[in-house]
């Protein structure tokens, strides 16, 4: 998966001018940052550095995972066609992007980032090219959302990690009375990525909301640790993220989790295909989590016939049915 053209050329016209030591200084404090979950009171993208350093390193992952999960919500209810977008934690507008390219037709976002510096980036990179009004708000996720009005579609992505635990419940309980319809929340692939996921999956639930995607039920989630649902996209990386990161393969894989909640009920869901396949002459053994709740490997063969066709096309996040 790659950046949408316009998209691109904003990054590379704002990095073609960096020395690349800078960069690469740059980008090795900032993925410390991300990699510790530090929560110190310091913006990870404070400065202006640092917000260079995401687009060239950062962007295309978490672009590729928040595209990724709107696909996936498009196809849960594909009657959802928002018109208002709510982004809190928007750092250089990746959820914009993702939400505009997936539903042309939105016409009004809100975007609410803590840091000047990820605000005028973000900015710079939609004037002229973002059909949809977007207003960029200065705030807080955890005590600037007050006056902010509810929306079609609210998202939250690789924020949660930044929260302080015990914060969590009144942010995710103040995302739900924001949203009008749907809620998207994406985190990083990680097992704790997954229990802030399960953590705020339950709570939603008590509060009413139904569950679209990954999961094809409400039934407590079935896997066990050590194990713990997350997904992939394949990342191409540019020259400069090469570069940056001294990579020697043009591409990355981004390991991600995600939950979409909707105020209305779930239509059926069929079941998601929770790791790699694995493949054989004549089979196809799926990982899946199914609509009764349950999780585990289950092997297709030729004699299922269209069922073992449609398995066999599967891919790793894919519903089966």
């Amino acid at each position: 998966m790659e950046l949408p053209a316009p998209l691109r050329h904003g990054v590379d016209s704002l990095l073609e001018k960096i020395p690349l030591p800078a960069l690469k200084q740059a980008a090795r404090t900032l993925s410390e940052r991300y990699r510790a979950e530090l929560r110190d009171g310091r913006l990870h993208m404070g400065e202006e550095m640092a917000v260079k350093a995401y687009l060239a390193t950062r962007l295309p992952a978490t672009y590729a995972a928040v595209r990724a999960s709107l696909d996936a919500l498009a196809y849960a209810r594909p009657d959802f066609h928002p018109k208002t977008l709510l982004d809190i934690g928007a750092g250089p507008g990746t959820m914009l992007w993702a939400t505009s390219d997936t539903w042309p037709e939105l016409e009004q976002a809100v975007l609410v980032e803590a840091s000047a510096a990820v605000r005028k980036v973000g900015q710079s990179l939609a004037a002229g090219t973002i059909a949809a009004r977007a207003e960029w708000v200065a705030g807080d996720a955890t005590i600037d959302l007050d006056d902010i009005k509810p929306a079609d579609l609210v998202s939250i992505a690789y924020v949660l990690d930044e929260v302080a635990p015990a914060s969590l419940p009144k942010l995710v309980g103040r995302l739900w009375q924001l949203t009008a319809d749907t809620l998207l929340i994406v985190e990083p692939g990680t097992p704790a990525g997954w229990q802030r996921i399960l953590a705020a999956r339950q709570q939603l639930i008590e509060a009413g909301a139904h569950m679209l995607a990954p999961c094809p039920h409400a039934a407590p989630c079935p896997l066990k640790p050590q194990d713990w649902c997350h997904f992939s996209r394949r990342v191409a990386r540019s020259r400069v993220h090469r570069l940056v990161k001294e990579a020697d393969v043009p591409w990355e894989d981004e390991k991600f989790n995600y939950l979409t909640a909707s105020r209305r009920p779930a239509p059926a869901r069929p079941a998601r295909v929770l790791a790699p396949p694995k493949g054989g002459s004549g089979k196809v053994v799926l990982k899946l989590c199914r609509p009764d709740g349950s999780a585990g490997e289950q092997l297709f063969s030729k004699r299922d016939g269209d069922v073992f066709r449609a398995a066999r096309r599967a891919d790793w996040g894919d519903t089966l049915g």
